[in-house]
């Protein structure tokens, strides 16, 4: 089976391709393909070439970290979460998130996501509990990695400079739940960033490695 890699060294580099030969076993994930890749000291590509070790990132290997976010096979999915088996076609190819600063091969800087959160003061301040038949989606929507595969696949989202995505409604509607004092400050901001430009694809909810729905967050919101 052949790994063909969208590489580069430095964030101010070219990016080029690079295909591997993986002859491992099929129930692997796409991240124990990279750490089979990875494994020797001597890497080399399918023509021999040596080469240097694969950038990528991975935490907990579990799917609940985000970290091992990338683009498989043209969706974007979690490297630990996606495996061989279930891939179409004979071969693989990764990318890095397209929509994020690439710092080296695989690894991207989604401190964006972060950041527009702390600008536009989502936090909950004061615990202002909501009503029993709430807890339930907020455990849900509580669970978002931030890493970053709604924002990949979302077809309004571009650099986050104005449209925030997925990750941002879901925590207004945290914020907006757990803090009724709060809930008008943020509904300025999130019909600004989110509920003015958000076109309802609902692309976001296709690649959700939590499953969160999150339209039934928009929804609640747009209720608040």
């Amino acid at each position: 089976m052949k790994v063909k890699i969208l590489r580069q060294q430095f964030p101010s580099s070219e990016p080029y391709w690079e295909i591997f030969e993986y002859d491992g076993p099929e129930n692997n994930s796409v991240a124990g393909v990279l750490d089979y890749i990875n494994y020797h000291d001597d890497i080399a590509d399918i023509t021999g070439r040596k080469t240097t070790r694969i950038g990528w990132e991975c935490s907990c290997l579990q799917g609940i970290c985000g970290s091992c976010a990338m683009v498989i096979n043209g969706r974007p999915a979690l490297a630990c979460e996606t495996f061989v088996k279930d891939l179409k076609g004979k071969d693989i190819e990764i990318r890095p998130l397209q929509k994020f600063p690439v710092i080296k091969d695989l690894i991207t800087d989604r401190s964006s996501i972060q950041e527009n959160l702390m600008k536009t003061n989502i936090y909950i301040g004061e615990y202002q509990p909501s009503g029993e038949e709430e807890h339930l989606h907020q455990y849900t929507a509580a669970k978002c990695l931030k890493c970053g595969l709604c924002l990949e696949v979302c077809p309004n989202y571009v650099d986050g400079r104005t449209f925030y995505g997925a990750a941002f409604a879901n925590d207004c509607y945290l914020v907006s739940a757990r803090n009724h004092t709060k809930a008008k400050e943020i509904g300025k901001v999130y019909d600004a960033h989110f509920g003015n430009a958000c076109s309802k694809s609902l692309s976001c909810m296709d690649v959700c490695p939590m499953n969160i729905p999150t339209i039934a967050s928009v929804a609640r919101l747009n209720r608040k």
